[in-house]
């Protein structure tokens, strides 16, 4: 039998529908929700909407005492462990302590090392009932980028790639709008909207010139954009140095260069391997430093390629249009040609979906 009810489930649900609220603007923080009940009923809830404001139990606990309720010697669900420390705002876990919170279900414990079972130890000790691994697998996904960031030093990369049906990308001559219909692009924005960055690389930058900004859904916050840039080619006109909020990895510095896409608002970071690339390892473990929880990687055939060489991709987000665009066409990865199927690139596909005439298809690599 299952040390969860119904009801516990019924409350956690709702507390995840809660954390999806900052789905986009929680960012660097983890999306969390909360749901205080007493005696069957919820008597408050809040959720963390972006970084400075309150958490979602001191939001919850404010909108109890606000409707005139009490949380004494009730029940918060809770989609991530409470914190323990100090940061821009108090520990909930001392929040919930002074309201007289007597259970405390939590989703999942918080991979933050600061945290790291030490809110729900604190809780246990000032005597009340505490447990977790309650839908645990969907609080997870709610906050992947979030988890890998604080487990691996870097962020969740999604490699996003809008195909034909044969799996091409563009026409030989570099043509690719619009392979996929409307609906399969607005959804490819809201992806975007929930990331923390998008990546792309110079060979787009100068194929197709795009924003790479949030346009098709509404949005508060556009995600930084990042450009692998080995030789500071991209133009100072280019479009996606528009707004400012740019990173251009590069591999060599080139003074003249810089000053001209600095001007544009954008920042430079010099990030070299032997080859003369950018090392892509270290740009992952650097967006990471810098509070980057998901990127949203739109790039071409070879960037794509070096991406999955160099295992930076965890997941790939793929459009397919019923359409068939022939052999000469652009692939949607340069990879080395095999000759054995056993050094081919597994993948589990989690979801499908149809999108108007289009599919999306959502794999990770095994």
């Amino acid at each position: 039998m299952s040390r969860f009810s119904a009801a516990d489930h019924a409350f956690m649900a709702r507390a995840l529908r809660l954390a999806r609220r900052g789905l986009n603007t929680a960012t660097p923080n983890p999306r969390v929700g909360c749901v205080i009940v007493r005696d069957g009923h919820v008597v408050g809830e809040g959720w963390h909407e972006k970084a400075g404001l309150p958490h979602a139990e001191a939001g919850a606990l404010a909108a109890t005492v606000g409707a005139g309720d009490t949380p004494i010697g009730a029940t918060a669900y809770v989609t991530l462990e409470p914190c323990s420390h100090f940061g821009r705002t108090p520990p909930c876990a001392d929040a919930l302590i002074a309201a007289g919170i007597a259970r405390v279900v939590a989703a999942m414990r918080d991979p933050n090392p600061l945290v790291a079972g030490q809110g729900l130890a604190k809780l246990a000790a000032a005597g009340i009932e505490v447990a977790s691994g309650l839908m645990e697998t969907e609080a997870t996904e709610l906050n992947i980028g979030f988890v890998s960031r604080m487990t691996r030093g870097r962020p969740w990369l999604r490699l996003k790639v809008a195909a034909s049906l044969d799996g091409k990308t563009a026409l030989n001559n570099g043509v690719s709008q619009w392979i996929t219909g409307p609906a399969a692009r607005r959804d490819a924005h809201a992806w975007r909207a929930r990331s923390c960055a998008v990546l792309t690389g110079i060979g787009t930058v100068r194929d197709d010139n795009p924003r790479l900004t949030v346009r098709e859904v509404p949005t508060t916050r556009q995600p930084l954009r990042v450009v692998i840039d080995s030789r500071l080619e991209t133009p100072p006109d280019a479009a996606i140095l528009e707004g400012g909020n740019v990173l251009i990895a590069a591999a060599q510095d080139d003074a003249g260069r810089a000053a001209a896409l600095r001007a544009r608002g954008a920042e430079i970071v010099i990030l070299p391997n032997d080859g003369g690339k950018v090392e892509l390892a270290d740009l992952l473990r650097e967006l990471g430093r810098r509070g980057i929880n998901e990127i949203l990687a739109e790039a071409g055939t070879r960037l794509n390629g070096s991406l999955l060489r160099e295992g930076c991709v965890d997941e790939l987000l793929i459009y397919q249009a019923p359409l068939l665009m022939g052999d000469s066409a652009r692939g949607m990865f340069g990879l080395a040609e095999l000759t054995d199927l056993g050094g081919a690139t597994r993948l589990s596909i989690i979801e499908r979906r149809s999108l108007g005439a289009d599919l999306r298809i959502r794999a990770r690599l095994v």
